[in-house]
């Protein structure tokens, strides 16, 4: 395709000269047409032919091609990196299929850039609006709780606490919301770094269990670990206690939340040579093949009106995923509804 393209000033050139020199021709012939014989016609018609075709030439390299020299120039320039900005380049070279090659692939790259744009503004519009409507039914909702105090319900000592506690619950949600939303912006920017430490992430799952124990037994949840680790010998990590901490924890949570009445959530470790595999799995609801990809994303809700009740941000996966991240390791998510959802994550294994 680009010799096509190369070729056109070449044919532009030649059928040019030969239109001009027959034009040439013509022209004397009508002029002199009583001295002119066919000899004469033809070395005319090949001396024109070769003036124009010199003329032509002349014009298109002076006027086109050194100018398109200077562009080719310019953009391999710009695409050098630093240090070979000063390398010589061979103007000698077919200069049209260059810059037909370099203008290609800048287009290209411009193209993805431009899609990439696109996809990230729809992701800030979507993610301010996200944040925008978390933020706004608690704090509407504080709204009318305290104008109904102050236009007299504080008076009514069978109201007035009610309303202060929901006024607190929903100030909670809001500040648990901010929280949230500056803890991944400091993943994100690297300003919070993991706080490696070697400690025992079975003992650090039975914490886990036991501060969220209340929650499972009022669905009457079972927490568990899989069996093989029912000798409590301690499966040795490095990472930072408190963060994985805080991933156990949502994860665990989320499990409850979604959780089928009297079902179970088991936590799982698996030794994969330097690294641990921990899998946080239960037998609730379920999750849509079509959802799982966006799981992670902010304020990603599957259920959102039922999200919305459970009290969470939205934010929980998106910090899980973060933290783990931050630890140089990886994170994903099996699930079928109906059958329950598997999470599973590495970690670095510590050994002496």
């Amino acid at each position: 395709m680009a010799m096509l393209k190369i070729q056109k000033p070449i044919n532009l050139l030649i059928f040019g000269s030969i239109a001009v020199a027959f034009l040439g021709v013509l022209l004397l012939y009508v002029i002199f047409y009583r001295y002119f014989s066919i000899l004469y016609a033809i070395i005319t018609l090949v001396v024109l032919f070769f003036v124009t075709y010199l003329i032509f030439r002349y014009i298109l390299e002076k006027f086109i091609y050194d100018k398109i020299k200077v562009i080719y120039k310019t953009i391999h320039t710009l695409k050098l990196p630093k240090k070979e900005k000063n390398k010589p380049i061979n103007l000698n070279e077919d200069v049209l299929e260059k810059v037909s090659m370099d203008v290609s692939l800048w287009a290209q790259k411009n193209q993805q850039e431009i899609d990439d744009l696109k996809k990230m503004e729809a992701y800030r519009r979507e993610f301010l609006g996200n944040v925008s409507h978390e933020l706004k039914t608690p704090l509407f909702n504080l709204q009318g709780f305290l104008l109904t105090l102050l236009e007299g319900a504080i008076d009514d000592p069978q109201v007035n606490r009610s309303y202060l506690e929901k006024a607190v619950r929903n100030l909670e949600r809001m500040i648990n919301l901010v929280r949230d939303l500056e803890i991944i912006a400091q993943l994100e920017s690297g300003e919070i770094k993991m706080n490696y430490s070697r400690f025992d992430i079975l003992s650090l799952t039975g914490e886990v269990f036991e501060m969220l124990e209340l929650k499972a037994r009022q669905k009457n949840i079972q927490l568990k670990l899989n069996e093989k680790h029912d000798d409590g010998l301690p499966i040795w990590v490095m990472a930072d206690r408190e963060r994985i901490r805080q991933v156990l924890n949502n994860l665990i949570e989320n499990a409850i939340n979604y959780g089928n009445e009297d079902g179970r959530v088991k936590v799982s470790f698996y030794e994969m040579n330097d690294l641990i595999l921990v899998e946080v799995s239960d037998n609730g609801i379920g999750i849509e093949e079509k959802h799982i990809p966006r799981l992670f994303e902010r304020f990603y809700r599957v259920d959102k009106s039922r999200s919305r009740n459970l009290g969470g941000s939205g934010l929980g996966l998106a910090i899980v995923k973060h933290i783990i991240e931050s630890h140089g390791q990886t994170i994903h998510v099996r699930s079928a509804p109906g059958v329950g959802s598997t999470f599973s994550f590495t970690l670095q294994r510590y050994t002496s």
